[in-house]
């Protein structure tokens, strides 16, 4: 009797359209592609190395996500960044980013809590003096932490509010004194999550949450 031994399953990587997504993305975020401009989609496929059909898909799904914005006849346009959002941004925040580092620290597996740890080393090395690399490693900071709760339909809501709000950071850049302080808060915070201090996550995290909102007003 001959055994049958099944192959394994291949795991497929992202979608072109997730790829381009994701590209695009990060580039609307960090206001590399600026409010306003034009979204080129030749461009786009010319550098991504893919046709129109995956970079239309990321589109429509950044549409939703409002960061851009699809006008007939005329093309698609990265959103403006309106600081009257900030207030209706920090609400959403101040709920669910509190919950969410509960979560992360009561449900992170021993290699979320593992990738934590590189991550705190990375950031106590990193330069105070460039901002923009102090923002990159804040975003990338906020995006392990949401994948710790281990609910996709949370972490995704949490990425698309901290695009929001990264987006105003951005804005004001060239303004901003501190922001190695600001970003420096993870320190502990990371800490609290990976040694499982829920409580102390959650006040550490609200503390963050509501330290952006003042920094920002304080320009406005």
């Amino acid at each position: 009797m001959r055994t049958q031994v099944n192959s394994p399953v291949p795991v497929s990587g992202p979608s072109l359209a997730e790829q381009a997504y994701l590209f695009i993305r990060d580039r609307l975020v960090m206001l590399d592609i600026k409010p306003g401009d034009p979204i080129n989609e030749d461009w786009l496929g010319s550098t991504l190395g893919m046709g129109r059909t995956p970079v239309r898909e990321a589109l429509k799904r950044l549409e939703t996500e409002h960061l851009v914005v699809a006008y007939p006849r005329r093309g698609t346009f990265a959103t403006d960044v309106n600081i009257s959002d900030l207030a209706h941004i920090s609400e959403v925040r101040r709920t669910l980013e509190p919950m969410a580092t509960t979560a992360a620290a009561e449900r992170a597996s021993d290699a979320d809590r593992a990738g934590l740890t590189v991550l705190r080393e990375q950031l106590d090395a990193a330069n105070p003096a460039d901002n923009t690399e102090l923002l990159r490693t804040d975003l990338e900071l906020h995006r392990a932490i949401y994948s710790c709760v281990h609910n996709p339909f949370l972490e995704d809501t949490l990425i698309h509010y901290d695009n929001l709000a990264t987006r105003i950071w951005c804005v004001f850049l060239p303004r901003l004194r501190g922001m190695a302080g600001h970003v420096n808060e993870h320190l502990p915070l990371l800490t609290a999550i990976i040694e499982g201090d829920a409580k102390k996550a959650a006040d550490l995290t609200l503390d963050h949450v509501t330290g952006f909102e003042q920094a920002i007003r304080a320009l406005i």
